[in-house]
């Protein structure tokens, strides 16, 4: 499968009379690599949600060609990891739980996916770890998963510049790997000079500025 993987056509969200998203209009293909640009409450959050199916839009559609629900994965702002759960639990749990991975299996994609991004405490639970090794689980979390599609929301906000590197090479190199796409809300300038692409969202309207 190639080309085209999502499309926005005419989105609008609104939370009361409060409009985050305005006919918004895009494509993601396989091979897109793009960083979502914008102001603290600019809508870019909601519009990921939108993309990924978690948030119904107002009105407009968005399509999501032959992709499942499964090949979509979303990088929250929050890691929201279960407390109780080690972090190669965390990572391997929704490959069981959603694909259906033996247990031995999950643990090995679980740890190979955290090695890659350089966490080698795996059995660590999240409260021994750092904000960033947490954030880092995450991202390992929903590329052990392989989705084809990977919507991250500030996925390098709470890392140094060496790591936040690491996080985004990982991220592309997943998305070469599967032949997909990536989309970055992001506020580092550094991440979104590493993309090629760039979006702005402003005032809940989308513009493609690369």
């Amino acid at each position: 499968m190639t080309g085209e993987l999502l499309r926005a056509s005419n989105v609008t969200l609104a939370y009361g009379a409060r409009h985050v998203l305005r006919g918004v209009d895009l494509v993601l293909a396989a091979g897109d690599e793009v960083a979502l640009l914008g102001r603290s409450g600019s809508g870019k959050t909601s519009l990921l949600l939108a993309l990924a199916g978690l948030l119904p839009p107002s009105s407009g559609q968005v399509t999501r060609s032959e992709l499942t629900p499964r090949d979509i994965g979303v990088v929250f702002q929050s890691p929201s990891l279960i407390p109780e759960l080690s972090a190669v639990e965390n990572v391997a749990l929704p490959l069981r739980l959603s694909h259906g991975v033996a247990v031995l299996a999950a643990r090995e994609r679980a740890a190979h996916a955290l090695a890659e991004l350089g966490i080698d405490t795996i059995d660590a639970l999240p409260g021994q770890l750092s904000g960033g090794q947490q954030q880092r689980v995450a991202v390992a979390r929903v590329l052990a998963a392989e989705p084809r599609v990977v919507l991250a929301d500030e996925p390098t906000g709470a890392l140094d510049p060496e790591t936040g590197e690491r996080v985004l090479d990982a991220l592309r190199a997943h998305r070469e790997r599967l032949d997909g796409a990536l989309l970055v809300a992001t506020h580092d300038v550094r991440v979104a000079g590493a993309l090629p692409g760039q979006w702005l969202l402003d005032d809940g309207r989308l513009a493609v500025t690369v």
